[in-house]
This record gives structure tokens, C-alpha cells and sequence, in this order.
């Protein structure tokens, strides 16, 4: 086997984390939280961040004001995926559900985050 297909074998084989995380600014206390199906992804947030294009404003304002190392970029909480499921079983509703738990749980609008008060009602 080639180097290439061997990459690319372990890629497929490499078990993914869907869950919910945080970017928290340690100057304001402001929270920012997003789901992702494969939390590996966190880093690529990171480098939006820092490349300036994230798509919510306010957040990206304030890390280029702050700087990188003022904020902390951490899981909350992996998705216990259902054994035994089926085959129609979507990881993507338990997901939604985690994530609407978190933001109620931290209510990260106004002063207190980054969402706006229109997403809460979704």
C-alpha cells in the first residue's frame, strides 16, 4: 500500500467526537457556543479567529482586540452516541439538543456572551 492510501486508511479509521464547546474570554467573561459532529474541528475555529473571518462579529472584535491568549477554547460536553440505534438513527438531533441544553444552561447572550437574543427561540 502506498503512503498516500495508507493516510488515508487511518484517517477513515480515526473515531470523531461530535459535542458541544466553548471559546470564553478571560478579560469579560463572554461566552461563544457552537456544536460541531467532530470536535477535532475546534482548531480550525482558532484559525478563523486568527485569520480575522469568523463569522460572528462581535467575537472576532473582541479576539483581535484581546489577543488569542486571553481566550480558552474548550469542549463541555461529547455526545454519548446510542448504541444500537439502527440505521436511521441521526446523531445530528441529539447533537441539537445538547447544544440548545448548554445555551440554556449558560445563557451567552447580552453581557453575559456573544449570541444574539433572537437565538434563543430557535
Amino acid at each position: 500500500m502506498d503512503r498516500r492510501k495508507e493516510l488515508q486508511q487511518q484517517a477513515k479509521e480515526i473515531k470523531t467526537e461530535a459535542g458541544v464547546y466553548q471559546i470564553k474570554n478571560q478579560v469579560n467573561g463572554k461566552v461563544y457556543v457552537e456544536s460541531t459532529m467532530n470536535l477535532r474541528t475546534i482548531n480550525g475555529r482558532e484559525m478563523a479567529l486568527d485569520m480575522g473571518s469568523h463569522r460572528n462579529r462581535r467575537l472576532q472584535a473582541d479576539w483581535t482586540a484581546f489577543g488569542k491568549e486571553n481566550f480558552t477554547i474548550e469542549p463541555l460536553e461529547v455526545l454519548k452516541i446510542k448504541e444500537n440505534a439502527g440505521a436511521y438513527y441521526d446523531p445530528k438531533d441529539d447533537l441539537k439538543k445538547l447544544y440548545e441544553q448548554w445555551m440554556e444552561r449558560l445563557q451567552p447572550y447580552g453581557e453575559r456572551g456573544y449570541h444574539d437574543a433572537r437565538e434563543a427561540g430557535k
